[in-house]
């Protein structure tokens, strides 16, 4: 264990001795009921992390204290009641039995939420100005209100001490309410709350006593801010420096959790959650910068991904604690995997933020590439070995989809053969890596690479399967993973029969040259047509994307779209929501694009050198409907077993040695979706074969 000697370094907060170094850090998972009570779906997924070795979880991220301040969109947990007390209980019991801690975080979120739905309260803010991510109005915050959410953020952390939690995080971060005093871009109070340095900081201090006052010395109280807004209006570094060196003072604070930007705008609020595109903890300086300052442990999170860089940050001393927590999204057995030396099966995060732009979406947090993740209930992280036949599968297709269910069917103890027609794995993923800012999803597919060799899974790699190779190998089951081809037929128009129009396929994967003056059609809004559009940009073409949607890339999540909206602007890429391409024709050396106005139906003309077009998939059937007349269930899937998570009825029947064929198609090549769908696909098939 020496090479990660840091993290195993126990360290005390407060009272709590913390076994490790490594910390699941507040965010909103999504998964509470509608009344905000923790389910077992959110306690088993705390209680996943817990046996998978962590020191502390924070839940709860941004988990109301007051009934004004919203929680039914994010599905927070609901601080407001006592209700909550024996729920807590139970997650904390789930995650104390194996030897973690964990506690929550408290907040009001002041204007930083919606206001149209729920009880439809009226938004608090120091001085009524709205907060743009959310487009939320509010009302200036009148000293009976402030008076009385002091009280009711004492109320709750004596919630949470009662629910056998080990503590309460304040969020100071975010633009939440007590930051929202915080900082001068949106306090201009000139009474007792505003103005003057002491001022802005007097109700973060009295909701501090009024937490200590209620839970006593003992309790772990801790306290998350943000070490620069970003913002020329904002908190610069050394105004937090102050703040925090402020409220250490107090001897209220056990610890600092410090992230880096302010989120009140779209462009800082991907700061706040790096994707894949930034380096590797952008913004650990301004950790370093608070550690300097307080006396307390401190807490960072963003874009650590795996254990030898949390070593390397704790080693160095710029932080006490490391926050891993979409890393323990994407494995939860990530600490337990450190300490018996498998670090290379780790399932390590790329940072394709999946997880956190569903939740700002109010749906739950889900793992791109682990499907088993807040499924604990249904879907095991740890394949068990089957105590049935072991049995002959033959999985034809090496993207997502197939990797995992080669992978699945392999640790249950099948003989498994992968048949891939290239001559590497990953699919989709391969070409998705070839786009500026997207290199590191290739991650996943190095992970499936690793697990099929250990698993000694048999690839035939540049084969194209057909239904004699495949029926040669007597295979018990066949799992048909061979995904699509862009659908770039779909209308006449186009002109796809004669040539005129390429797929982003034909761009990505170097088959078709970039040109120079190419108009980028995109039906999708996904990450495709925007990474096409970057990677031709890239390559010093002259772009136009266009939508028939409301804007480009609509449909690419909240913590992403931003990072590629600064690329294509830097690039000046041209971005044209609101037409459809109706038409393309040659004229002389030229490809001639027309477009229609959504709404008002009138043409305009691009002369371009190249049209390129992302219209999704259609699946690639035919193997499927050659292998089905002789499948034993005609290729068709039980929903309601596989929707309830239990085996396909004819497993049970079908001894395997030979005896004819199950035959089960997953991914895209039943229909278009995504990374995690397909893995899921597969998970939740062959985990039971």
């Amino acid at each position: 264990m020496s090479q990660f000697d840091a993290i195993f370094q126990p360290l005390a907060i407060n009272q709590l001795m913390i076994r490790n170094r490594i910390v699941s850090t507040a965010h909103a998972e999504v998964y509470a009921t509608l009344n905000g009570m923790p389910t077992k779906r959110y306690i088993r997924y705390y209680e996943e992390k817990a046996k998978g070795g962590i020191g502390l979880c924070i839940c709860g991220g941004s988990s109301p204290v007051s009934i004004d301040s919203p929680q039914g969109w994010w599905k927070s947990v609901n601080l407001c009641t006592d209700d909550v007390i024996p729920h807590l209980q139970q997650l904390a019991e789930a995650v104390h039995q194996h030897g973690a801690h964990i506690m929550i975080q408290i907040t009001h979120m002041g204007r930083r939420s919606r206001w149209d739905g729920g009880d439809w309260p009226h938004l608090l803010s120091p001085s009524g100005i709205r907060e743009p991510v959310h487009r939320a109005t509010c009302k200036i915050i009148e000293p009976e209100e402030i008076e009385r959410i002091i009280d009711d953020y004492a109320a709750a952390a004596q919630r949470v001490k009662a629910g056998g939690l080990d503590g309460v995080e304040l969020s100071a971060v975010h633009q939440h309410l007590i930051d929202q005093f915080w900082s001068p871009r949106v306090n201009k109070r000139d009474d007792e709350w505003g103005g003057s340095f002491e001022n802005r900081m007097r109700f973060g201090l009295k909701v501090l006593e009024a937490v200590r006052r209620e839970v006593g010395p003992d309790f772990a109280v801790g306290m998350r801010i943000c070490g620069d807004e970003f913002h020329p209006d904002g908190l610069t570094h050394d105004d937090m420096k102050q703040i925090a060196a402020y409220y250490d003072a107090t001897g209220l604070v056990d610890y600092f959790g410090v992230v880096g930007s302010g989120c009140d705008t779209h462009n800082t609020l991907a700061n706040v959650i790096p994707n894949m595109s930034y380096p590797p903890e952008p913004f650990l300086h301004l950790a370093a910068g608070i550690k300097q300052v307080v006396s307390v442990p401190v807490i960072h999170a963003q874009n650590i991904k795996d254990p030898t860089q949390a070593e390397r940050v704790l080693e160095g001393g710029y932080v006490d604690f490391v926050g891993m927590t979409r890393a323990h999204i994407a494995d939860p057995h990530l600490i337990a995997k450190i300490r018996l030396g498998q670090v290379d099966q780790i399932r390590q995060c790329v940072g394709a933020n999946y997880c956190i732009d569903r939740q700002y979406q109010g749906l739950d947090v889900l793992c791109l590439q682990n499907a088993a993740t807040s499924r604990e209930e249904t879907m095991p992280h740890i394949i068990t070995k089957t105590d049935g036949p072991v049995r002959k599968v033959v999985v034809v297709g090496g993207g997502p989809a197939g990797m995992e269910a080669a992978r699945v069917c392999a640790e249950r103890g099948h003989d498994v053969t992968l048949i891939e027609k290239s001559s590497r794995l990953g699919g989709q993923i391969t070409l998705a890596a070839k786009a500026p800012q997207r290199e590191q999803i290739a991650g996943i597919t190095r992970w499936f690479e690793l697990e099929l060799a250990r698993l000694g899974v048999t690839l035939e790699m540049d084969t194209e399967a057909d239904a004699e190779g495949i029926l040669a190998l007597s295979p018990d089951v066949v799992i048909l993973a061979v995904g699509g081809k862009p659908f770039i037929e779909q209308f006449p128009g186009w002109g796809a029969q004669d040539g005129l129009v390429v797929s982003s396929w034909d761009i990505l994967s170097g088959r078709v040259e970039p040109g120079s003056n190419v108009l980028v059609y995109d039906t999708i809004c996904e990450f495709s047509g925007m990474s096409v559009a970057d990677y031709l940009a890239a390559k010093g073409a002259l772009v136009e994307l266009v939508t028939d949607d409301l804007k480009p890339g609509v449909a690419v999540g909240g913590t992403t779209f931003p990072t590629y909206y600064r690329s294509l602007y830097q690039r000046e890429v041209i971005m044209t929501p609101d037409f459809r391409l109706e038409q393309v024709y040659r004229e002389g050396e030229k490809v001639i694009a027309v477009l229609e106005n959504e709404y008002t139906q009138q043409r305009e003309e691009r002369v371009v050198d190249q049209v390129v077009i992302e219209n999704g998939i259609r699946p690639c059937e035919a193997l499927y409907y050659q292998l089905k007349p002789g499948s034993i269930n005609k290729g068709q899937v039980d929903l309601a077993a596989l929707y309830a998570a239990k085996p396909q009825p004819e497993l049970a029947h079908h001894a395997g040695n030979g005896q004819g064929y199950l035959l089960y198609r997953i991914g895209d090549c039943a229909s278009q979706r995504n990374i995690h769908a397909a893995i899921y696909d597969a998970l939740r098939l062959c985990k039971d074969f």
